[in-house]
């Protein structure tokens, strides 16, 4: 499926972004009670989608059991804003998670062997690996807006 695009970037610049981005993706999913709740999870971004992981029994899995349709952020905290954000489709299996995980310890923590990285680890085969399949993506930069470019 094609993506849609819109913003100040091209698609290879929100894909280059996306690759050495590594503020968390904010994930917005929907709730049986019709409001959506906002999880913030590690990523990687590898050839158009994104790969997180969660563990089998977290909330943010039961709620794309529930509805796959998600919208997400990847933006900075602090000004100047930019970034990317978007919709897709989140896809659920165990297969990889293990590995992915390690690879998110090691993009957002530098290793894997701490303390955090110990205790998620020791619950690797827990682990489900969502791929979230991207439709949307939109991109916004206020840098040269904000004096900050």
């Amino acid at each position: 499926m094609e993506v849609s695009t819109k913003g100040p970037w091209s698609e290879s610049q929100m894909h280059e972004f996306l690759l050495e981005s590594v503020f968390p993706l904010r994930l917005a999913i929907n709730a049986a009670d019709g409001f959506p709740r906002v999880v913030c999870v590690w990523f990687q971004f590898l050839q158009g989608r994104f790969y997180c992981v969660s563990h089998r029994d977290s909330q943010l899995v039961v709620l794309l059991r529930g509805s796959p349709k998600v919208g997400f952020d990847i933006s900075p905290n602090q000004p100047p804003y930019y970034g990317v954000r978007g919709q897709g489709i989140a896809e659920l299996t165990d297969e990889g998670a293990g590995d992915v995980l390690e690879q998110l310890l090691q993009r957002y923590l530098g290793a894997a062997d701490s303390s955090l990285g110990n205790w998620l680890l020791s619950r690797r085969d827990e682990e489900l690996l969502i791929t979230i399949e991207p439709q949307r993506l939109f991109s916004w930069d206020y840098r040269q807006r904000m004096g900050k470019d």
